[in-house]
């Protein structure tokens, strides 16, 4: 089967068969996909080093830098549930991929004037395209690994994606340490290495577009999930319900929305905190630890991803986010080093909590897989509302390190779903229903899977694959 060809984007809302691709099958349009994870995490660990060296080279508070975050996380809720999410729907996953990587090449391009004019506005702007285009890419990515593939395998999926995504973060900071504001300190000259990075950004973005279009990658549909919801959760499941009755749902979207703002309030504000409670480090050198600390969280997710082959997803979710709310509130208190090292393991146990909680959310959603994943990767928003309130009480108190309280508190408010999760019956039941039937590792004939879902077909063995993969040119 070609793996490039032009065809439709318009997949419709027919049975493909994509979710119960073997791991085998799903390595080479998850490792298209995994790209994506990469520069959205490269562009958010670039956004955290610019946030700290705006403030020098353009004279601005903390409390305004923090434009940058609302400006690219802003844009996450209007993108997941808006026009990224109907064109999810309607057209299928591939068409988000490139609508989100187009609208992030027009952004990257953007840098350039606002790098030349010097323009904060400008800088937000181009930011806030960039954000519509990494929400669109995350509504499709997100779900997409999660249900590409046997079930059982879903949050390893993404957690991995994820990983290679926190990779992504530690390349941003390390590139803005030394490249940016390694040669030409804090100047405004640093500002204009920018435009360069991101021309590079928005050419790569482009040509990633173009493989998308030509590429055959597995849809799956919303008949797709109804079918695998019934064979996990049985015929009476969450999909019977209306949407907005799935309340489990919703938690999960207000414990993504505490704790993606929490996430990025602490990693934007990163820099200041350590230039403050450790004598004379410089924003240079608190990019390298935050260059450290980011690498920190991206073994969390490599780590926390071989946990979960052994021990239950939420129970590590639950495991890790208690060690976030015990760490972070160790920073409020602690200088030097040890603050230093508080706030490093904050940021290593935070690692597995976003995507675990986008798999576990959506588990046994069926037909409302697409727009429930909307939802949750609309919770992101928190990364625009909750940096901006630390950052004002940073300024109230003249102390990064009290301001931590901020983030401490909707990290409990997140927990509440990790608690749900594992000890609420209704909640618990759903996340552990994985389908045992569904094709594992192994090449189990497709007559087999036609069998686990009561509906035996006589189109052939496994080898006739061509309804996965073709998609209608008409």
């Amino acid at each position: 089967m070609a793996r490039f060809r032009a065809h439709s984007l318009k997949i419709g809302d027919r049975v493909t068969n994509a979710a119960q691709l073997t791991m085998r099958e799903t390595i080479f349009p998850l490792f298209l996909v995994t790209i994506l994870y990469f520069l959205w995490g490269f562009a958010y660990g670039l956004l955290d080093t610019l946030n700290k060296h705006f403030q020098i080279n353009l004279g601005i508070t903390r409390t305004r830098s923090s434009g940058l975050q609302a400006a690219y996380f802003g844009a996450y809720p209007l993108a997941s549930l808006g026009y990224a999410n109907w064109v999810l729907r309607h057209y299928g996953y591939r068409a988000t991929f490139i609508l989100g990587l187009t609208l992030y090449g027009i952004g990257a391009f953007m840098m350039w004037p606002a790098a030349l004019k010097e323009s904060f506005g400008g800088f937000c702007g181009a930011t806030f395209i960039i954000g519509s285009g990494l929400g669109s890419l995350e509504t499709a990515a997100n779900p997409y690994m999660a249900v590409t593939g046997p079930p059982k395998y879903s949050e390893l999926r993404i957690n991995i994606a994820q990983a290679v995504q926190a990779i992504g973060t530690v390349v941003g900071p390390v590139l803005g340490s030394y490249v940016f504001f390694n040669e030409t300190g804090e100047s405004v000259d640093a500002l204009k290495t920018v435009q360069w990075v991101y021309l590079a950004i928005g050419c790569f973005v482009f040509c990633l577009a173009i493989v998308f279009y030509f590429s055959v990658i597995p849809e799956v549909t919303d008949a797709d999930m109804g079918q695998q919801a019934d064979l996990t959760h049985g015929t009476n499941g969450d999909d019977d319900k209306p949407f907005w009755k799935q309340y489990r749902l919703f938690h999960a979207s207000w414990a993504q929305f505490a704790y993606t703002g929490s996430q990025i309030a602490i990693a934007g504000y990163f820099i200041n905190y350590v230039t403050e409670i450790r004598p004379n480090t410089s924003s240079a050198l608190g990019a390298k630890f935050l260059a450290v600390a980011q690498g920190c969280f991206a073994a969390g997710r490599f780590s926390g991803s071989g946990i979960m082959r052994f021990i239950r997803p939420r129970w590590v979710f639950l495991c890790y986010l208690s060690c976030v709310i015990i760490f972070c509130a160790a920073s409020i208190t602690q200088r030097g080093n040890i603050g230093l090292a508080m706030l490093t393991l904050t940021l290593f146990f935070e690692s597995v909590c976003f995507p675990t909680i986008v798999a576990l959310g959506i588990r046994g959603l069926g037909r409302h897989t697409k727009r429930g994943a909307g939802v949750i990767v609309g919770g992101v928003v928190g990364g625009a509302c909750i940096p901006p309130i630390l950052a004002a009480v940073a300024d109230r108190r003249n102390s990064t390190a009290f301001a931590m309280i901020v983030p401490v508190m909707f990290f409990i408010s997140a927990e509440t779903y990790a608690l749900a999760v594992n000890f609420v019956p209704s909640y618990r039941d759903r996340a552990d229903k994985i389908g045992q039937g569904i094709i594992a590792d192994g090449a189990a004939s497709r007559n087999d899977v036609e069998k686990a879902a009561g509906e035996v077909s006589e189109e052939g063995s496994v080898d006739d694959k061509a309804v996965v993969y073709e998609i209608d040119n008409a």
